[in-house]
């Protein structure tokens, strides 16, 4: 099956022998750990934030 890299968009064949999977190389695995350590990626949460809340809270009818 091939697969694209996620860092720089070259083809990469995905099996066993794929070390790097789904990256096509160390450097491109390294660039993306360096993304998530550096906060330029997150997961969202399902949680609602503050304001979120409050404008839920102005539509309930008492």
């Amino acid at each position: 099956m091939n697969v694209f890299c996620p860092t720089c968009g070259a083809k990469v064949t995905w099996s066993r022998e794929s070390k790097f999977r789904p990256f096509c190389s160390e450097r491109c695995k390294m660039i993306d750990l360096g993304g998530w350590a550096s906060d330029g990626y997150s997961i969202g949460d399902s949680e609602p934030n503050d304001v979120d809340i409050s404008a839920d809270s102005s539509k309930l009818t008492h």
